[in-house]
């Protein structure tokens, strides 16, 4: 951890990409551990509706992750990844006005979309920024790390303001700043396509 730790002060891209992907993440782990309670506590549904939204969730995430694999190979994974979490933004501001069932399965649907895509797009993006190494394991520990930290300091947001405030819609409000500030941390970070893409036109020149 302290190698991998020390060898990202070196390479600023990664370094930005780990900061962006710990503050969009709290929010992304988060609606998925409380999308249920959300739709339990605040909606009043049924037990048989929420077991449906998980599986909506979990079924979406499928051609979700592959959609967002194409898009990527089109505009590459930065601006595919600020895509998703655009995405996020919106699915926060409608979830804060979300009022009836069959809205909240829509939403399910919506989140399950990018969900798939943003995970398996932020895992890709940070392996295309480590270093060519046969310890990837140490690297994507790393990366892990990161992931289950966000998950703890996410859903102590949500509590807490939930608890202050009692209300989950003002949590989700906080869940939206924490996709804002994400996007923006994401902007700083070029295109790979566009990245490479200049790296190979300075080698020819």
């Amino acid at each position: 951890m302290r190698h991998v730790w020390n060898d990202l002060q070196e390479r600023p891209l990664a370094k930005r990409f780990l900061v962006s992907f710990f503050v969009y993440n709290m929010a992304v782990q988060t609606v998925m551990y409380v999308a249920t309670i959300f739709g339990s506590d605040e909606l009043k549904l049924p037990g048989q509706s929420l077991i449906i939204t998980i599986l909506l969730i979990q079924l979406v995430a499928i051609p979700g992750a592959y959609g967002f694999s194409r898009l990527s190979e089109r505009i590459g994974n930065t601006y595919a990844l600020m895509t998703a979490v655009f995405i996020w933004i919106g699915v926060c501001t409608a979830a804060y006005y979300v009022q009836t069932e069959s809205q909240f399965f829509i939403l399910a649907g919506v989140v399950g979309l990018v969900m798939g895509g943003i995970q398996s797009l932020s895992r890709s993006t940070y392996s295309k920024l480590i270093p060519a190494t046969t310890d990837t394991a140490s690297y994507f520990s790393f990366y892990d790390v990161t992931e289950k930290t966000s998950i703890v300091f996410g859903t102590l947001v949500y509590g807490l303001i939930e608890q202050l405030t009692g209300s989950m819609r003002n949590s989700i409000l906080a869940l939206l700043v924490l996709f804002v500030v994400g996007f923006v941390l994401l902007w700083r970070i070029p295109s790979q396509k566009v990245y490479h893409t200049h790296l190979e036109t300075e080698e020819v020149l």
